[in-house]
Order: structure tokens, then sequence, then C-alpha cells
């Protein structure tokens, strides 16, 4: 956690006795970030002010603007300006059929997705990776206290690439779907693989967040919180085993239970 991804806030404290306080409370900051996709501005999106140039590479891939690290020239951050630039080798032009597929997301804060709502397109995941729930559980336990900015301010969201035996990478942010490209952002940018590894996140996983997980190649999605109904149906379909509410001694898996073992 950095200074400026927290602000302290002045609050009246109230107790179920009546007792009253004024303390100092600190939330997390609301950062508005625009993607420039070669001079043209795409999305603006509503972040936490830390790993941008991770988010903004995370974003294009995932919505598939850019295949692989080969493709991106250069990425600049302007934090006072809130801009960050992308420049690929093609220097692709966004045509309007692409914007007209723009869907407002589920997610905290401001998110967009740029495919059809219809579409539960890419290719099935067939990897045979399997996890034992013992494993599962142990990895969650570790996620849930890995997240200073968020027993800080109890207001952020936070995901991680993990393979069986721990997490190997962690990342936070106002929105869940911000969390998640920052971790694949960061496996793009420093060429680090995504086969046969799992993916943690705290948010709800809804249909939009399979679509991002499955370009990576992902078998299998964990979250303390729930699916959708789109999201377990697209789970299904793409091959993704889905593992959903892990908390305390329980969890459900809602698709392709066969990669979780006793």
């Amino acid at each position: 956690m950095t200074e400026n991804e927290v602000e302290k806030v002045s609050i009246q404290r109230y107790t179920v006795e009546g007792a009253s306080s004024t303390v100092e409370e600190a939330v997390a900051r609301e950062y508005p970030l625009t993607i420039i996709l070669n001079s043209e501005e795409l999305v603006t999106l509503l972040c936490s002010p830390n790993n941008l140039d991770y988010l903004a590479a995370g974003f294009l891939a995932s919505e598939g603007f850019v295949k692989g690290r080969s493709e991106i020239k250069r990425i600049m951050v302007d934090e006072v300006r809130g801009v960050v630039r992308v420049e690929t080798d093609s220097m692709q032009q966004i045509g309007p059929d692409v914007l007209f597929k723009r869907v407002i997301t589920t997610g905290c804060g401001r998110g967009a997705a740029f495919y059809s709502v219809a579409d539960s397109g890419g290719e099935k995941v067939e990897t045979p990776m399997q996890v034992s729930a013992g494993e599962i559980f142990a990895l969650v336990m570790k996620f849930q206290h890995g997240s200073e900015l968020y027993l800080a301010t109890h207001g952020v969201h936070s995901a991680a690439l993990c393979d069986r035996q721990g997490i190997l990478i962690f990342n936070e942010d106002i929105g869940r779907h911000n969390a998640l490209d920052k971790i694949f952002g960061k496996c793009l940018m420093e060429d680090i693989p995504t086969d046969e590894r799992l993916v943690i996140t705290s948010g709800r996983v809804s249909s939009e967040m399979l679509h991002k997980v499955v370009k990576r190649r992902i078998p299998i999605v964990v979250s303390i919180s729930a699916p959708t109904n789109l999201g377990v149906k697209i789970a299904d379909n793409l091959g993704i085993t889905l593992v959903g509410q892990v908390r305390g001694r329980k969890m459900n898996v809602y698709t392709h239970g066969w990669r979780v073992t006793g």
C-alpha cells in the first residue's frame, strides 16, 4: 500500500450505546484513468492509482486489442493528467463497430467491455490441471491476509494468480475487473505464464470476468464471493472450473468439479 492510494477524512463515529467522537478514517482513492490507444481515446476507467501501466496492458489484452507483449511498442503514464498512452506496432485504428459493442460492466466503479453480450466465445480450456479442496482453502487464507489496502479501508477488491503451492502475483483496486486486469497486465509485460494456474478474486464472478480469464487459458477461478447465473453458464461452456463462496470451512464448486479433488 502506498500513500497515494488512501486519503484520510474526518468523520463522526457513533456507537450503539449513543456515544460519538470525531476521528480520522482512511478511505480508498478513486482515480479516473483514460486509456488512449494509438492517439484515439478508448475508455476512462475509475481505478486505484497503482500499477497503471499493468492496468492498461491487461485491459487491452482482456478486450482483444492486443494479443501479446510483442504488439505493444510503448506505454506512457501521465499520473498528473490521469492518462496512459499505448502505442502498438500496427497502429490499429478503433473502428465504430468496436465502440458499438462496448458494454458497461457490473463492476465496482465504471467498467467497460468490448464484446457482444450474447457472445460467450473463446476457445474452451481443456487442461487436466487439478487442485485439492485443502489447497484452495489454504490459498484463500493467504489471499485474505494479503491486502494492506483492504485492511486499512475496506473499500477495495483483490485478485491473485496462484499455483497450487502459493500466490505468485497479487494486486488490488477499487474495481474487481481492474484488479484482475492488473494481474494479467503484469503477466503480459513480464512474460509470466498463466497456463496451469488459478485465479482468486474477492468479488463476484460475472460473465465479463470469465471472458478475461479464458483469454489467459486459466482453468480454475476461485472467489470469496458468489457467481452470477451467466457467469456459471459461461464457465461451464468454456471449460472453466468455478469455485465460489469460499468462506470458513466450506466452498461451492459450480462447474467442472472434476478439477477439485476431495
